[in-house]
């Protein structure tokens, strides 16, 4: 995931063709009718902007047959989609955590990636303050990891949630480092208290289409 020009902490769609892709990266690879259902707009219109976002080779389809009758093209983004979101100074990030490995080694990334939990940890705790159970802390998260480049949100989940975050705004860094998505686990963890199970069931560096965690009460 590269580097967008336009890069900032919380990437919020306004032309048609961003909310295209914003479909496609919270939702997954749709149909051009199910976009347009979410979006609340016709399918032509949908149409139109897939041309043009296929153009640019941010977006790819592929047939798919269920039955008799015309498949239908379910639309993608492709790893140029992808890099139209956040990656937070990718390409700089990844260089820094090469020098600091090649001059301090594994001990001194550890070191940078606790000081990094430990700064987060304080922020996390001063909004918990005040919460009111289990959903509340999560919506609390929820709205520091957006405003973070997350694209984060709540579902209920049977008795318990799904926290998903649809970007990882890291992503280069985690690839370099697996520490980063380690720690951000345990903090987690930790800043939803002793009352949370939470479990990582889906993760964008094992190839999943985004990071989410089953949080429940614990017996």
């Amino acid at each position: 995931m590269s580097d967008s020009p336009s890069s900032q902490h919380a990437w919020t769609p306004h032309q048609p063709a961003d909310r295209v892709l914003m479909a496609l990266k919270t939702r997954g690879p749709q149909s051009i009718a199910a976009i347009a259902q979410t979006m609340d707009v016709t399918a032509e219109a949908v149409r139109q902007q897939m041309s043009r976002l296929h153009a640019e080779g941010l977006v790819d389809a592929e047939n798919h047959s269920a039955g008799r009758g015309r498949p239908t093209q379910i639309w993608r983004l492709t790893a140029a989609g992808h890099g139209r979101f956040p990656d937070s100074h990718a390409e700089m990030t990844v260089q820094m955590i090469g020098a600091v490995r090649q001059l301090f080694g594994d001990e001194g990334i550890d070191r940078l990636i606790g000081v990094r939990e430990a700064a987060m940890r304080a922020t996390y705790h001063q909004a918990m303050l005040g919460a009111s159970g289990l959903r509340d802390r999560l919506e609390r998260l929820a709205q520091l990891r957006s405003a973070e480049g997350y694209m984060a949100e709540l579902r209920r989940d049977g008795a318990g949630f799904l926290f998903i975050e649809n970007h990882c705004p890291i992503c280069s860094a985690a690839k370099a480092c697996m520490g980063f998505c380690r720690s951000e686990l345990e903090l987690f963890r930790d800043v939803l208290g002793e009352g949370a199970r939470v479990e990582r069931v889906e993760h964008i560096l094992a190839d999943a289409q985004r990071c989410a965690y089953r949080v429940s009460a614990a017996d």
